[in-house]
């Protein structure tokens, strides 16, 4: 039996159109239905003053939000880390959920005025007696000159010592 590989190629092909048509069809409906939730979750946000007390990345189950929170999560994503911040709302101290593009923006151990909907920071409005963080680069490149410059303070400071040493030396 003798196949054409060009008809195995066309089959090929076909099925990779396929597939990567559902996956449009499916990334767009996703994304529909995201951008809806977005809307509902900033309409249902309510403005509170928050004292952060700490804030961490850690898994979902380990981070003490209530059981009602873990049951409606999917299995998977409960041991995917989320940010999640801990902090003082009026009398109360609560572990809280941050979006990912405030979190890195959220004080330790400061006043914030923060948009909340449930147990969903969304926003900041306004920093109490904090300064703002100004927002690190997290790139590959951005983490090799922190290191290298992390590493020229340690042998300038090396040198300094031995120099230091040579004074002492030179004086008795």
């Amino acid at each position: 039996m003798n196949v054409n590989p060009w008809i195995i190629t066309a089959v090929i092909l076909v099925i990779a159109i396929a597939v990567l048509a559902f996956l449009y069809y499916k990334g767009s409906k996703m994304q529909k239905q995201q951008a809806e939730q977005k809307t509902k979750l900033f309409e249902a946000a309510q403005q509170a003053t928050i004292l952060v007390i700490d804030k961490k990345r850690m898994p979902l189950i380990d981070s003490g939000l209530p059981q009602a929170v873990l049951d409606q999560t999917p299995k998977r994503a409960r041991r995917a880390k989320v940010p999640v911040v801990k902090a003082k709302i009026g009398p109360r101290v609560m572990s809280l959920i941050a979006d990912e593009d405030v979190y890195d923006l959220i004080p330790v151990k400061a006043e914030v005025k923060a948009m909340i909907s449930g147990i969903y920071i969304t926003s900041i409005n306004n920093f109490r007696k904090a300064p703002v963080p100004a927002p690190e680069k997290k790139g590959f490149i951005a983490k090799i000159r922190r290191n290298a410059d992390k590493a020229q303070e340690n042998i300038d400071a090396a040198k300094a010592k031995q120099e230091k040493a040579k004074k002492d030396r030179k004086k008795k």
